[in-house]
């Protein structure tokens, strides 16, 4: 999935950062997640307990209690460059997932993003980078289900850096969770330089 990878970081970078960009200010800038919320050596999770993935399903809204995330969701696809669509910059609540890819829950990595900002303000994910080690991640199901994901690991990388396999690659007798939003520099010029990732693995489900 390297090109789709990829083309997220680029469409990410070019499609937010408008609200900063307007302000001229670089103070007010999304939290950033500290060294200690990385993984410690390599993509190990926090916690080895785990539950069984479930039959896929799409999802229909995601919560992120810390971050006061309560977001629907919609199906992103592939624009003709082959990277991922975005949710419309318009709405600030509104996350999506890579519908040709993993639904969150089933076995394998699924992928999710939102914008950081739009021209009014913080967006959905603006706080993406305050999460922590253990925090949870819950997401509705069609199928009636919840699916609660525990956070492994919180990372950001620049646009040049940026590690596709270990983000995009898939998972053997897991489910795991990819929630993906801009981030790292800053440019009034350009706007974020690249993205800030929460890594997350399925430990429950109501």
């Amino acid at each position: 999935m390297s090109s789709r990878s990829k083309g997220w970081g680029i469409a990410a970078a070019a499609c937010v950062g408008i609200w900063l960009v307007q302000n001229g200010s670089e103070q007010v800038t999304p939290p950033v997640p500290s060294a200690a919320q990385a993984f410690a050596a390599g993509p190990n999770a926090h916690t080895t307990a785990a539950a069984d993935p479930l039959p896929p399903s799409a999802p229909v809204r995601l919560r992120v209690p810390e971050i006061d995330v309560d977001t629907p969701m919609m199906r992103l696809g592939l624009d003709r460059d082959g990277a991922l669509d975005v949710p419309p910059a318009d709405d600030r609540n509104l996350a999506g997932w890579y519908e040709g890819g993993t639904s969150p829950g089933a076995e394998g990595t699924a992928i999710v993003a939102g914008h950081v900002d739009n021209a009014r303000g913080p967006a959905v994910f603006y706080a993406l980078g305050a999460l922590k080690k253990g925090n949870r991640v819950e997401v509705d199901r069609q199928d009636g289900r919840t699916a609660v994901f525990t956070i492994d690991a919180v990372e950001v990388y620049e646009n040049k850096d940026f590690p596709d396999d270990k983000v995009y690659g898939e998972t053997a007798g897991r489910a795991e969770i990819r929630v993906i939003t801009c981030g790292g520099g800053f440019s009034k010029k350009s706007g974020y330089q690249g993205n800030v990732v929460a890594f997350g693995h399925l430990i429950g489900v109501r």
